[in-house]
């Protein structure tokens, strides 16, 4: 009964010699949940791909849907290669819309268009957003806080 009321638990703010993050999940976890979402959504798109090449308007949510993985395939890839070290760039951009487009044309093949262009904008997008934190980072200078061991 004690542990389900949480006495054993630590306190909820208590970080005991693990630094803190302020730019959110790391990479390893991200790639992770990342895949996770893309299985999940993989598998829902692929068991509803009667209905989503039904009609014109399933066949363009389909498209968004593969748009969708395009954009968890290309934060798989992109802390893959930062994890490994390497500088991301446009071939990951390539590789997820390739994973996107072989996903989008197992549902209808008007799919893999729409999936295009919404890729397209969600490229735009993730770079408009990757520009202004770059910015952000230039003015505010390197971190000057010393980490706790």
């Amino acid at each position: 009964m004690a542990a389900a009321t949480g006495a054993a638990a630590a306190p909820a703010g208590d970080h005991k010699g693990k630094s803190k993050r302020s730019s959110g999940t790391s990479p390893p976890n991200s790639m992770l949940y990342a895949f996770l979402v893309f299985v999940v959504t993989l598998s829902l798109q692929q068991m509803n791909k009667k209905t989503l090449a039904s009609s014109e308007l399933y066949t363009i949510l389909g498209g968004f849907i593969s748009s969708l993985l395009f954009l968890l395939a290309l934060t798989m890839i992109g802390n893959l290669q930062e994890l490994l070290g390497s500088r991301t760039g446009w071939g990951a951009v390539l590789a997820a819309e390739l994973i996107a487009c072989v996903a989008a044309g197992a549902v209808h093949r008007v799919c893999i268009t729409t999936c295009f262009i919404f890729s397209l904008l969600f490229v735009y997008e993730v770079n408009k957003v990757s520009l202004t934190a770059q910015q952000q980072a230039a003015v505010t200078g390197p971190d000057t806080k010393k980490k706790v061991h």
